[in-house]
Formats: C-alpha cells, structure tokens, sequence
C-alpha cells in the first residue's frame, strides 16, 4: 500500500514541496464554478449499466470468495487451513468494502439519474453491510455540506486543546496511541452509529438507529424507520443462518469480514481528513469552498482501484459529490491545475500516515499571535 506510482518528481533546482506544508487557507482565487468548467462534462454523466457493471463485479468476486472457502477450504492439510482462513477474510473485506463504497455512492445520487433507485440499490448493499442506509446518508450529507467546520461538521471534528480530556496526555505516546487505534480500527464505525462518537456534540444523544435523534429533521425520520427495518432484517437473517451453520461459521464467513470493512472505512475517513497540512475553521472563517479543500486524496496502491478510487480522489469527491466514482480519476487529473497549491496529496505508505497523523494530529488551536483567530491547525504539544 504504498505510493503506487502516484510521486512525481519536481523540476531540476526546485525544491520538492513537504506533503505536511500546510495549504493556503485564505480565500481561493478561483470559484466552484470555475473548477467544475475545467472537468470534462462527460464526467458528470451517471451510466446505470456501468454502475451496475461495478456492483456485479464485486458481488461475483465476493461470491468466488466464499465458495471457494466453503467448499475447498476444509480440504487443506491442517497447517494452510490457518493461512487460508486469515487471507479469505481480508480479501474478503477488501471487495465488501468495494461493495459499501458504491452504497455510499447510492446515498450521494451519483449511482444514476433517478433517486428511487440509488436509494434501492443501496439501502440493500448498506443493509448487507449491517450500515442503516438513510440514517447515514442525511449524516454524511451534513458532513459534506459542512467539511472542516470545527462547529458543525458531523464526524472526525478534532478537539480544541482546551476540550481535551484528562486522558489525552496519558495516551499521547507510543503504547497509547497503539491502544487508540486499535479501538478506533475496531470499535469505531459501531461506536459512531450508536453513541455518536467522535460526531459533532449534539444537545441531546444522538444516535443513527433512532428516528428523533437531532441529527435528523422531521422529515427524515421515516426513513431512519426504514433504514432500521433494513438492519432488523439483516441481523434476523444472520441469527437464522446461525442456528443453522453455527457461530463460528457465520464469524469466519462474515463477522470477520465485515470487522475488516469497518476498519477500512474508519481508516480511509481518518485519513482523508487527518492531516498537518490541513486547515479547520470556526465560523469567522469558515466557507464551503474552503471546507470542501480541507481534505487530502491518500494512495493505497492496488486497493485505490478495489475501493473504487475513493481513496484517492476525495478532494473531488467533496467538490461534486453526484460526480460517479468512474469519472472521478479523470476530473482529478482535471482540476488539479485549477486548485494549484489548494489541492493536497500525500503519497506516503498508509501505515507510516497512520502513525504520523496520531502521533502529530492530537488537537486544533490556531497560530498564537496570527490575526487569523478563526483559522486552527494541528497541533501535539501537551
């Protein structure tokens, strides 16, 4: 997973910019609609063959997956069967993490033209994946109409010092980091979705199973109905094929799987937003267009194209999210010269990212003595 080809190599006598050198956070000398003019207008074209193309290959390779674990697996003298077992699941979770990334793009309208669909298609594909489909699609878009907003973006809003708890100087070393991303790869995603963990603070609890929570308007509430009926539907499935194949079964085919899909997608968002370079903003300062560039594209080499480039293609992901993922690589390619020192790339090896980013990305404050009091970079000094 590592800079997959991705590096480019400044011009002789120039000196390669630092992928941690912070981005310019003053107000963008080009507008959204300047940028969307550079993208070719095919790429704002939904396909439903071609979206669906998508869809059927990931199933039939998760399909071959677990035949060939369910059929030949049980076959293998005694030592494979502990190597065998381990590379299905992680394999495994790979192409369902593919699977939950077009579900995402379903919550987006950009998996076709017509909204009844892509609200079928991934309420299905979500519910499979044990994800409430509606519940997060209204979070995620409050997300994207509120990126790098310190008070009300919805998820991954980092602490000011000041809001940091007691633990924070306890866990701000090598075995408390270890300890907090292990629960954050693990537990995180479940946590979001029950508690509203490392959500934007509501009044009251929040939760995305429950129809009144505050995050949703009263308009949205039969559809968190709905989303929880997917889930219901799924967990029954799971229990009546558990009585039939048992627990281990189920955990190996499935649970495991879908631990390793949770872990990626905590680990993709996470690094998508975590960064040194980036800003954030109070509401002095904040604006959208500013928000929507305080992301960074990651590379993760072969799994950009498993997970459908969300990986890296993020910061036009968030410039025009109806965009389908198959144009998305091409309108980067596009914009790129637009968005100049606005648009931020880090090609490092995703484990050493990961490392760094915990270790360097602890809170938010702005630069002491800066006039700009509204706009808050990472910081670690405890």
């Amino acid at each position: 997973m590592g800079a997959g080809g991705r590096m480019s190599v400044p011009p002789e006598g120039k000196k390669a910019k630092s992928v941690v050198e912070r981005v310019p956070f003053t107000k963008p000398p080009f507008t959204l609609g300047e940028i969307k003019k550079a993208i070719p207008p095919h790429c704002f074209k939904r396909s439903i063959p071609r979206s669906f193309s998508y869809v059927l290959y990931d199933l039939v390779i998760a399909s071959l997956f677990y035949y060939v674990a369910t059929n030949y697996f049980h076959q293998l003298p005694y030592p494979l069967s502990y190597v065998a077992w381990p590379l299905y699941m992680i394999c495994q979770g790979c192409i369902l993490t593919g699977v939950w990334v077009i579900a995402h793009e379903c919550g987006h309208h950009a998996f076709s033209d017509y909204q009844w669909l892509d609200d079928t298609v991934g309420l299905v594909l979500h519910s499979f994946l044990l994800v409430p489909y509606f519940s997060w699609k209204y979070s995620h878009r409050r997300h994207h109409s509120n990126t790098g907003s310190l008070e009300r973006d919805e998820v991954f809003v980092p602490k000011v010092k000041s809001a940091l708890g007691s633990s924070a100087k306890y866990l701000n070393n090598p075995p408390g980091r270890i300890l907090t991303l292990i629960v954050q790869f693990t537990l995180g995603w479940p946590l979001y979705l029950m508690f509203n963990v490392s959500g934007r603070p509501y009044d009251r609890f929040a939760c995305h199973f429950d129809p009144k929570s505050p995050i949703y308007s009263d308009r949205e509430r039969a559809q968190i109905f709905l989303s929880d009926v997917g889930i219901l539907a799924m967990l029954y499935g799971l229990y009546r094929l558990t009585l039939a194949k048992g627990l281990a079964w189920v955990l190996c085919v499935y649970g495991v799987p879908l631990l390793v899909v949770n872990g990626f997608l905590v680990l993709i968002t996470y690094l998508q937003h975590t960064h040194a370079s980036l800003p954030h903003y109070d509401s002095s300062e904040w604006d959208w267009l500013r928000g929507a560039l305080s992301t960074v594209d990651r590379d993760y080499g072969v799994l950009n194209t498993v997970f459908h480039n969300i990986t890296d293609t993020h910061v036009a992901h968030h410039l025009f999210s109806t965009m389908p993922h198959y144009h998305a690589m091409e309108a980067t390619k596009a914009i790129k010269p637009i968005l100049g020192e606005y648009y931020q790339f880090d090609g490092t090896p995703v484990a050493k990212a990961v490392w760094r980013e915990a270790k360097e990305c602890v809170y938010v404050e702005p630069d002491e003595g800066d006039k700009n009091k509204g706009v808050f970079w990472y910081n670690n000094k405890l």
